[in-house]
């Protein structure tokens, strides 16, 4: 863990670049009723039920000293 830090700190250089990934499973969920409206000095109202509607996978690949990112998403998981 110690060599990842390391790595994190030193500075920037366009000739080695660093390249981050990561991947984030979502579940897609809607609601099984719509929520309530609010009203004057009221929270909305949500049911806690939900549909599931899939699920999919987020890919982020970035150089963060570079400022640079990219996601991409997939329809199921790997």
């Amino acid at each position: 863990m110690e060599d990842v830090l390391e790595t994190y700190a030193l500075p920037y250089d366009p000739e080695i670049p660093l390249i981050c990934m990561d991947e984030q499973p979502i579940q897609l969920l809607d609601h099984s009723r719509p929520p309530q409206p609010m009203k004057a000095g009221q929270v909305l109202r949500e049911d806690y039920e939900y549909v599931r509607k899939g699920s999919c996978s987020l890919f982020l690949f970035t150089e963060p000293l570079a400022g640079w990112r990219h996601v991409q998403a997939s329809e199921r998981r790997t």
